[in-house]
């Protein structure tokens, strides 16, 4: 069974469901997990291997490789969600910004960023 708006099946893995595993793995140790070991170089480290990602997702898209954009937009997803642990934001007010947001036309929205 699907989302007729998205094709998305309505039992599938969201990103609160990655957020909880995110939260839950790093608070254990270093040793232990990947996410508390990059949380133990934040804010420096979590930060700098997202904007490494970010850059590995831009090289997927532009060479048009379907797999390698899934592969490299999922470990982008990963390492926002342990910035945003590691900044103590939370992705449901990520995601009510982005609610919010939908509002207006993209246009509108900007428009209404103060400068």
């Amino acid at each position: 069974m699907t989302d007729a708006d998205t094709d998305v099946p309505t039992n599938a893995f969201t990103l609160a469901d990655l957020a909880e595993i995110v939260a839950t793995r790093a608070q254990a140790g270093p040793d232990q997990s990947y996410t508390a070991k990059l949380m133990a170089s934040r804010p420096e480290g979590p930060a700098k291997k997202l904007g490494e990602e970010a850059v590995e997702v831009v090289i997927a898209a532009m060479a048009g490789d379907r797999q390698a954009l899934t592969y490299e937009a999922a470990d982008l997803i990963y390492h926002l969600l342990v910035v945003l642990e590691a900044g103590d934001v939370r992705i449901a007010d990520v995601l009510a910004e982005l609610q919010r947001r939908t509002a207006l036309s993209g246009l509108a929205e900007k428009a209404q960023r103060k400068r």
